[in-house]
Order: structure tokens, then C-alpha cells, then sequence
């Protein structure tokens, strides 16, 4: 695969065998999957969110991966933070900060309103897939969306300043600790949401699609999961995944800082041998082509291309890239 220099006419894959899973968490996913979401069906396509950000603030559930995405397919989403609503307002945090509240985590007007709903929701004995399904329906989006599980998994972050929840790690302090591992807690014992388990058993999964998001906060909290990982291991489909890494740095997040402080480097090779036991291909950009041919000496298929998101187009192209490379794999085997 090389760069196209514009996006191509939007293309529609279907077929009566054709899944695509997505495993994503923060903006690189949530990008990723909206421009997945332009070029398949959504009987086609299930985003699977990472679980392990959620946590409870303020007697409120937050589940920062899941609002990021619903809120990027539903078009709400506000392009400055990355996450949040586009044109919120702010009144309540101004407010609890006049009485020296918590405010360190902000939370818009708008978005307060699904935290609200959440709770509430999940304090009558509804499930978070459940939920996640109605407040994607009732926001117009067409495209599953699920957890990866309904069972409480946390990311622990381990510094050289103590464990701490990954909020804290990520909001609070700023990504300032330095980072020495991670736990997933739960994770063990978890079991997959019911839509994961159902398009598992479905036998019409043609690719799995790791998303250009932080392969140690967003993709290993799901991966963690031992069901998941099991698939994913052993699905005889194309696992393919999309560095988040381009020349050195990490687009948003702090995965390039997370690297280097794990004394790995910040390089598309390093993100793939970090995958190297669960995916079968890469797609990296083209300033990191140098690096293509010992991707490939690990065992992998690599595709080069702009992995860039900047518009729209950006996203749909890429994700007609990736299908098309998904399923040139599939034909080989």
C-alpha cells in the first residue's frame, strides 16, 4: 500500500460473511472508527471500547473511551479537547469549583448530562452495554458500539511515584510519573460484553483492527480480558493493527513518553513487537517506511501509508486502505 494523495469516492463493503471489529480508546480510535463507520454497514462493523479508563467521580460513572466514541459517530464531538461535546458550556464546574469541589476532572454541561443518565441507569440494573447501545441510538448513530466487557476492569499505572488509577496518572498528575508497568484489574475474571460474545460465535469476522490508540491504555485493557485475548489469538482472520506511533512521537497521548520510560523505543517497530503475539499485520506511516522490512522479519505483513487523520477524508481513506489490505490478507490464506 502507498499514500493516495486524496480520498477516494466512498466505497460500501458488504457481504453475507463480512465482520470487522475495531478495538479502540481516546481520539486515535474514535477517528479511526468514524472513518470505518463512512465505508461499512452497520450490521458490518462493531467498535469495541476499551473499559479500563472508566471510574467514578463525583457519584458518577465516567467512561471517558466509550463517550469519546459515541460522541465522534454521533458528530458531536468537540475537535479542540479531542474529547467532550462540541460547543459546551461549562457552568457546573465553574460552580463546584467556587466551592472548592473536586474540578481537577472537568465535565461540560452536556456531557454531565450522560454521566447522570449512566449512573442512574446502571443503578436500576442496567448493563453498560445496554446502556451504551440506547444512548448511541438516541444520539442517531447507526454503528454498534460496545464495551469490551460489562465486568469492572481498572488500569492500575505503576510510577516510580506509587500505583495510581489511570485517571489520576492521566488528569490529575498530568502524565508527569514516570511510568514502570501496568495492572488491569478485573481483567482477569472479566468476561466480553454480550455483542463481543456474539460476534465471536458468529463465524463471520473477516478482520480484527487494532486502532491507532495507545497500545498500553486502550488496546491491552481489552486484550487483557482472557476470552479476547483467546480470539484474538486464535481467530485465523487478519489482526491488523495501525500504529499510533509516527516519526517518534505519538499523535495525541502519552504513548511515545510511555514507551521510552518502559526503556523501549518510540518507534513503529517497537509498537510492533509489543502486538507481535496477537496481530498478524501492520499499517504504518509512510515517515516510518525505513522500518517496514523489520516489521515484516518479525512475521508480519506491513502496508505503508499516510496514517494521519487531520480531516474527514483523511479518515475514510484510511479506513478504505485498511479494508483493502484486511482483505488482500484474507485472500492469501
Amino acid at each position: 500500500m502507498q499514500p493516495t494523495s486524496s480520498a477516494p469516492a466512498k466505497q460500501i463493503y458488504s457481504g453475507k460473511a463480512d465482520m470487522y471489529l475495531a478495538f479502540a480508546g481516546g481520539v486515535g480510535g474514535a477517528k479511526l472508527a468514524l472513518g470505518l463507520s463512512s465505508i461499512l454497514p452497520p450490521e458490518d462493523f462493531l467498535v469495541v471500547v476499551n473499559t479500563g479508563d472508566d471510574f467514578d467521580h463525583l457519584g458518577l460513572r465516567i467512561c471517558p473511551d466509550i463517550d469519546t466514541v459515541t460522541y465522534t459517530l454521533a458528530g458531536l464531538a468537540n475537535p479542540e479537547t479531542g474529547w467532550g461535546v462540541r460547543g459546551e458550556t461549562w457552568n457546573a464546574m465553574d460552580a463546584l469549583g467556587q466551592l472548592a469541589g473536586e474540578s481537577w476532572f472537568n465535565l461540560g454541561d452536556r456531557d454531565l448530562a450522560t454521566h447522570i443518565e449512566r449512573t442512574h441507569r446502571l443503578g436500576s440494573g442496567d448493563t453498560l452495554s445496554a446502556i451504551t447501545t440506547r444512548f448511541s441510538e438516541k444520539l442517531g448513530v447507526r454503528h454498534r458500539i460496545a464495551p469490551a466487557t460489562d465486568d469492572p476492569v481498572r488500569t492500575i499505572v505503576n510510577t516510580a511515584d506509587g500505583a495510581m488509577p489511570f485517571q489520576e496518572y492521566f488528569v490529575k498528575r498530568q502524565c508527569e510519573p514516570v511510568v514502570t508497568g501496568f495492572e488491569f484489574a478485573g481483567a482477569s475474571t472479566a468476561q466480553p460484553s454480550a455483542a463481543v460474545a456474539a460476534a465471536f460465535d458468529s463465524g463471520k469476522i473477516e478482520a480484527i483492527i487494532f486502532c491507532p490508540s495507545n497500545p498500553y491504555v486502550s488496546i491491552a485493557p481489552i486484550t487483557a480480558i482472557p476470552a479476547i485475548e483467546h480470539f484474538v489469538r486464535n481467530a485465523g482472520v487478519p489482526v491488523v493493527a495501525v500504529s499510533p506511533i509516527v516519526g517518534g512521537n505519538a499523535i495525541k497521548g502519552p504513548a511515545a513518553k510511555i514507551m521510552r520510560e518502559l526503556g523501549q523505543a518510540s518507534t513503529a517497530l517497537a509498537v510492533a513487537e509489543h502486538y507481535r503475539e496477537s496481530i498478524s499485520a501492520m499499517v504504518i506511516d509512510t515517515l516510518d517506511g525505513d522500518y517496514a522490512d523489520a516489521i515484516r522479519a518479525l512475521g508480519m505483513e506491513v502496508a505503508v501509508t499516510d496514517t494521519v487523520m487531520k480531516s474527514d477524508a483523511d479518515k475514510t481513506r484510511l479506513a478504505d486502505e485498511i479494508i483493502d489490505f484486511a482483505r488482500a490478507l484474507l485472500r492469501q490464506k
